[in-house]
């Protein structure tokens, strides 16, 4: 198996670009090799089969959508209410625009990981971190809401995103971001203790 980390993650990344572009059943070494630039057999050099390359990208999607942490940094700084979990709602809608690619391979790997074991138990590992983590974060934020919010914020916000990159004209993006301030306001109390 070869060593090199960076060539590593340019593989999985060009991984990520196959998969948002042809989906799961386009994902082989072969258009790796391609995605990513390099002489084809290189990929299968890196990953033992296609099971490992699914997982290996599984736990690089979340890398990619893990927010910068300057930049949440000077977002807390606003006082906790619900207007900053809407603000950072359509911050999180904006990041994953952004990130498109990647909200769309991890569609496909959701998909995938219900045939694949070795990709369900790295994504679950994955986002039951990520969801754990957001709920720390929002209680030690002392934004409004307990437990239960982020979870019903996080089930809203999912079906949200979902919509948005699978049937865009459903939403334009001014119904999107009314859409995520009602989402917030109906979910997340106005204000008080926990």
């Amino acid at each position: 198996m070869a060593r090199n980390p960076e060539r590593r993650t340019a593989l999985v990344d060009a991984a990520i670009e196959v998969l948002a572009r042809e989906g799961a059943r386009g994902l082989t070494f072969r258009a790796v090799d391609a995605q990513a630039g390099v002489p084809v057999g290189t990929a299968s050099n890196y990953f033992t089969s296609r099971d490992d390359l699914f997982t290996q990208a599984g736990r690089r999607i979340h890398v990619r959508m893990t927010p910068d942490p300057t930049q949440v940094g000077e977002t807390m700084r606003a006082a906790p209410s619900r207007e900053l979990v809407t603000e950072l709602m359509r911050w999180l809608v904006r990041r994953m625009t952004a990130e498109r690619t990647g909200y769309l391979a991890m569609l496909e790997l959701r998909l995938e990981a219900t045939r694949r074991p070795a990709l369900q138990a790295e994504l679950n590992r994955a986002v039951r971190a990520a969801f754990e983590e957001s709920v720390r974060f929002h209680l030690d934020a002392g934004l409004p809401g307990d437990a239960d919010t982020v979870l019903v914020l996080y089930l809203a916000m999912t079906g949200v995103l979902l919509e948005h990159f699978t049937l865009p004209d459903v939403l334009s993006d001014t119904e999107l971001d009314r859409l995520v301030e009602t989402v917030v306001t109906r979910i997340v109390p106005p204000s008080g203790p926990r």
